[in-house]
């Protein structure tokens, strides 16, 4: 079974910068997507980022778009996401997800797989 553990939330002050980095382990035998959403308090969860198993496609939310840049490792199992210029409204669960296949995913119903979430809490 393929589990995603996220590290790299915590409190972070606005305008820093915080890297967020999910490993995938276990063997998937196929190719897959990685990324990841984030839930604000209130809110419903939205689409933040994804990247494609080959690293040459890479999506960003509206919300989060020119501040926030995903990577991926050359395993392909380690996906990376570097939030700069934070704001308090970046106060969230963030949850790292892969698709399987050679799909990119762009909201939680292409989803085959969650992480357990990782906080970021902003202090302005």
């Amino acid at each position: 079974q393929v589990q995603l553990v996220e590290s790299g939330g915590g409190l972070a002050q606005a305008g820093g910068s915080l890297t967020l980095s999910c490993t995938a382990s276990g063997n998937h035998g196929y190719s897959y997507s990685m990324g990841w959403l984030r839930q604000i308090p209130g809110k419903e969860r939205e689409f933040v980022a994804v990247i494609s198993w080959s690293g040459g496609n890479k999506v960003y939310g509206d919300s989060v778009r020119g501040r926030f840049t995903i990577s991926r490792d050359n395993a392909k199992t380690t996906v990376h996401l570097q939030i700069n210029h934070l704001k308090p409204e970046d106060t969230a669960v963030y949850y790292c997800a892969e698709r399987w296949g050679s799909q990119i995913f762009k909201d939680e119903t292409q989803l085959d797989n969650w992480g357990q979430g990782t906080q970021v809490t902003v202090s302005s």
